[in-house]
């Protein structure tokens, strides 16, 4: 029965868009906490060896095989979407046998250091539109995308609807994909547009800030400016107190030789007197 919805949802998707449609679907896989995840040697893909299914991540986005169907998600517990084997990432195909967690029947005798035989799996046309899905250069891989750790505080209740996680995952993960597949699932399901309004307020509080930034210099330029003033003006207040403390200490030494001068005239006065009354005698 689901595997009949599937496959009308496919039918709906192939006639509205070439590649995908971004349908929520029930895989029947529950992960209830972020999950271990480990580099697939030689391609840019984790695998979950804790999962029981076939479940990957790549360019920013997890994966899962049922053995018939790829599904993919901004978040490791869904929602999933149905992906066309036209829009599912090269590198996905690339992934050998050994990390498929739970490999279909057909798999059986297939080496397990190398990809899935999916050209007898898919047909001919398929091969036709993937004739090179299996060749390239060993040397030049593309680095992995950063894992989408923050998640791993989301579990249980605190797992988010599938209305909020384009927001969330927007703030949190500032991850562009690279390949074009993967950046199509992006833009269907609102994570690019989401990236792109969250970028355009951190710009505008980027601004905001920087405003605030310079005003800040202009007030501190202008407290330093001050500051200068009055250490100019403090300098002449010393030099004015320093003066008239020179000032005063010449006006207490006058005073004092004042002094000194009026003890000698008083002694000399008194002296003629003296002698005036001696000569009066």
């Amino acid at each position: 029965m689901r595997k009949a919805l599937i496959a009308a949802l496919l039918l709906v998707a192939t006639s509205a868009t070439p590649s995908f449609a971004w349908v929520s679907v029930n895989i029947g896989i529950n992960i209830p906490t972020y999950p271990a995840l480990v580099p697939v040697p030689g391609v840019p893909v984790y695998y979950a060896p804790g999962v029981n299914a076939n479940y990957f991540f790549y360019d920013g986005m997890y994966w899962n095989f049922d053995g018939t169907q790829w599904y993919s998600s901004a978040w490791y517990n869904g929602p999933w979407g149905v992906v066309a084997p036209a829009a599912v990432p090269v590198y996905l195909w690339r992934v050998p046998v050994r990390y498929y967690r739970v490999p279909p029947p057909y798999f059986h005798g297939w080496v397990a250091g190398e990809p899935p035989h999916w050209g007898e799996h898919w047909g001919p046309a398929w091969v036709n539109e993937h004739h090179d899905w299996n060749h390239w250069d060993h040397r030049y891989v593309p680095a992995r995308a950063p894992l989408p750790a923050y998640q791993a505080h989301y579990s249980g209740a605190s797992y988010p609807r599938m209305e909020a996680q384009a927001q969330i995952h927007a703030q949190n993960y500032h991850y562009a994909p690279h390949d074009a597949a993967v950046r199509a699932h992006y833009e269907e399901r609102g994570i690019a547009a989401e990236q792109a309004r969250v970028t355009r307020e951190q710009h505008n509080v980027n601004r905001e800030q920087a405003h605030v930034n310079h005003e800040q210099a202009h007030v501190q330029q202008q407290q330093h400016a001050v500051n200068k003033e009055q250490h100019t003006v403090n300098q002449q207040q010393h030099n004015v107190n320093q003066q008239q403390h020179e000032v005063h200490k010449e006006q207490q030494h006058a005073q004092q030789q004042q002094h000194e001068v009026h003890k000698e005239q008083q002694k000399e006065q008194q002296h003629v007197n003296k002698e005036q009354e001696h000569e009066h005698h």
